[in-house]
């Protein structure tokens, strides 16, 4: 049985992971999110390419974190991307009216494959994801400061009010309202949470290289 390690080479091992994730917290945050909102297609590109285990996969996945009900979602190698109610229960959809039928239908060879994600969850992680790629290009110059709250909520007022007139009946969204909002929303979140995560880095990375540098002497 092997001996443990010294508390020394744990503790430097465990400063080093620290200080790489601090260095590296962007590239790590873009990933994540390029990940999360390219797999939704790739759910419907395999479903096409007759791949259907891994796109129920992936299906299953994403029906824990969005509703999926395919009149809100992007239907991809069909006639449309955005098909309707009337048309997708034509091809063969459950009755709309039932949700919890009609958010499982994944789509086949007349009206195309619907993405695991609807069109807001798409616009929203997807303008993260891009908001973080800008963010590399200009958090050095240190340009890019937090919004005010005040500020930032006004940037909610679109998807709440999209969100909720459809909700009560109020009125339809579509799906250009669903995207729009829903990358404002999005935008807005990484311009407000970024600025803050990379001080809080910088702090990280300041401290944990003084010890190290305290350590070495």
């Amino acid at each position: 049985m092997s001996e443990l390690l010294p508390p020394s080479v744990v503790s430097d091992v465990a400063s080093r992971l620290v200080l790489w994730i601090a260095r590296h917290w962007l590239a790590m945050f873009n990933t994540a999110w390029g990940l999360y909102t390219v797999l939704p297609f790739l759910a419907a590109i395999l479903m096409y390419a007759g791949i259907e285990g891994p796109a129920h996969i992936i299906y299953a996945i994403y029906s824990f974190t969005c509703h999926q009900l395919p009149d809100h979602s992007y239907f991809l190698f069909g006639p449309t991307m955005t098909p309707q109610a009337p048309e997708l229960m034509a091809a063969g959809a459950p009755d709309a009216n039932n949700l919890f039928l009609f958010r499982t239908f994944i789509g086949n060879a007349e009206v195309g494959y619907k993405v695991a994600l609807c069109q807001r969850d798409v616009a929203i992680y997807g303008s993260v994801f891009i908001a973080g790629l800008i963010f590399a290009f200009v958090r050095e110059k240190r340009i890019v400061k937090a919004p005010s709250l005040k500020v930032y909520f006004l940037f909610l007022i679109p998807i709440a009010v999209d969100g909720f007139t459809h909700l009560f009946g109020l009125r339809e969204s579509n799906w250009w309202l669903r995207t729009v909002t829903g990358a404002i929303f999005g935008v807005a979140s990484a311009w407000l949470a970024y600025p803050y995560v990379e001080d809080a880095m910088q702090d990280v990375i300041e401290t944990e290289t003084q010890a190290q540098a305290s350590a070495s002497r």
